[in-house]
């Protein structure tokens, strides 16, 4: 079997549907809803929380079985049912209108898997095991989780101030590419750490202050007199 291909979709303000019910489909509705989806729900006896959520006008529920052309204008589909007859109908539908779909605990019938994540702010780390074994990929998302605090998210929004200024600094790529590592290396998560924000910019500041220097002033290569 080939390996999966993985990518993180932007699903803000496209059409979803979760069928099925329990607190796995609930699970999966709050996930599609986080990544800003338009989500629609088929289940003939929605949970409270769900109910709770379409009233807050969230989410859509279709109280209902499902049909066939549940799927048509779908972006993505997400069935939680345990009922092998109804997985493989929706399997098919999928198929033949070229929606993604994730059958839980239904790997043959899954166009795509849903990794364990752990996310801070906007570092997501996703991990997959294929389908395969999602429990080890929880205990490896939670051991990732272990080293990833929330100053990381403050770096990251301050990584991501500095994109335009950085390649206007620098042109060449591999040069860029250095400076990025050398400011992700540096002190200044520690700066953060501390909620020193004013220092982890003043610090910043500092290395692209030597790495202008730098781009004006390259270093010059030795002169062999051989």
């Amino acid at each position: 079997m080939a390996s999966s291909y993985p990518i993180f979709l932007n699903l803000q303000g496209l059409p979803c549907v979760v069928i099925g019910t329990g607190r796995v489909a609930e699970r999966k509705v709050r996930g599609l809803l986080e990544a800003g989806a338009y989500v629609a729900v088929i289940d003939s006896q929605p949970a409270p929380k769900l109910v709770e959520m379409e009233s807050q006008r969230l989410i859509r529920i279709e109280r209902r079985a499902y049909r066939p052309g549940d799927l048509q204008g779908m972006f993505l589909a997400i069935v939680a049912s345990g009922d092998p007859g109804l997985n493989h109908a929706i399997w098919e539908e999928a198929r033949q209108r070229g929606v993604p779909v994730n059958v839980v605990n239904d790997l043959a019938h899954s166009s795509f898997v849903a990794p364990a994540i752990c996310r801070q702010g906007n570092l997501t780390v996703a991990i997959s095991t294929g389908g395969k074994s999602p429990a080890l990929a929880v205990r490896v998302r939670d051991r990732i989780a272990a080293l990833i605090g929330p100053e990381h998210a403050v770096l990251l929004e301050l990584l991501g101030e500095l994109r335009e200024e950085v390649t206007a600094l620098i042109s060449d790529f591999a040069a860029r590419k250095a400076l990025w590592y050398r400011l992700i290396d540096s002190d200044v998560i520690e700066f953060v750490r501390r909620n020193d924000l004013l220092g982890a910019r003043q610090r910043i500041a500092q290395l692209l202050q030597e790495a202008r220097q730098l781009s004006h002033h390259p270093p010059q290569a030795e002169l062999s007199d051989g």
